[in-house]
């Protein structure tokens, strides 16, 4: 760990993760799903707090999905309950260490109470100045392309916007994610290799890293192991490379 703190202008500046195999997890023990998911919940807790400690700024977790929605009813009223709790019980976790918490996704489709209580930590730490901690629910890249192009249409249909300034800076501004800088890193357990309708737009240049294990199993050291391997590597952007033997 010591030698990534010695680096800690190299690390990538924003983190995302797609937190697969809760359910899997479970299943592989002979367990119920909820089982999977609460145990996943306690492994999201631990990589945001070493991603606090060794100075990420800005992660953003891949929670639930809008496809996810369309799971058996028991199962979201689970994954609801355990939310509900979560923001609850970690509120004032995030408070004592600094961290500014906020969502993105279509949030019309999640329960009013579960939007009340996001709200509520979105605004009550709104002013701390340490890592942005920012979760994906009810998330879809496509959906939030689709409304971002209908938002910028209806610019030009007023003439409020040019079509000749429609441009990569444009789309980007227009998204969810306009607050936060692209992903550096985009990490994803449970074995499958895609992105799942995660940040489309703003991957163009991050670097991918596939872990084989559940995500309950994701410990802190296989974030440092994500995070070496990323520096290692070398970031052209489309460029020659830059890094020499």
């Amino acid at each position: 760990m010591q030698d990534l703190l010695d680096n800690n202008d190299n690390l990538p500046k924003h983190v995302a993760i797609i937190m697969d195999g809760n359910g899997r997890w479970a299943k592989s023990k002979d367990m119920p799903r909820a089982v999977g998911h609460k145990n996943g919940v306690k492994t999201a807790l631990k990589i945001s707090k070493l991603c606090n400690k060794i100075g990420i700024q800005y992660l953003t977790l891949y929670t639930l999905s809008i496809e996810n929605l369309n799971r058996p009813k028991l199962e979201i009223n689970s994954l609801m309950r355990l939310l509900s709790r979560s923001i609850k019980k970690e509120l004032s976790t995030m408070q004592s260490n600094n961290i500014q918490f906020n969502v993105i996704g279509l949030r019309e489709n999640l329960p009013a109470k579960i939007n009340d209580e996001l709200s509520y930590a979105i605004n009550e730490t709104k002013a701390n100045t340490g890592m942005k901690l920012v979760l994906a629910l009810a998330y879809s890249a496509r959906s939030e392309i689709v409304n971002a192009t209908k938002i910028i249409a209806k610019k030009v249909k007023e003439n409020t916007l040019q079509i000749n300034n429609i441009n990569e800076k444009e789309i980007s501004n227009h998204l969810l994610t306009n607050k936060l800088p692209d992903p550096d890193l985009l990490i994803r357990t449970g074995c499958e290799n895609r992105l799942s309708n995660f940040l489309l737009w703003q991957s163009a240049y991050t670097e991918f890293y596939f872990s084989n294990k559940f995500w309950p199993d994701f410990k802190e050291l296989d974030l440092l192991e994500a995070l070496k391997d990323y520096l290692n590597r070398d970031r052209r952007f489309g460029k020659i490379e830059t890094k020499h033997d």
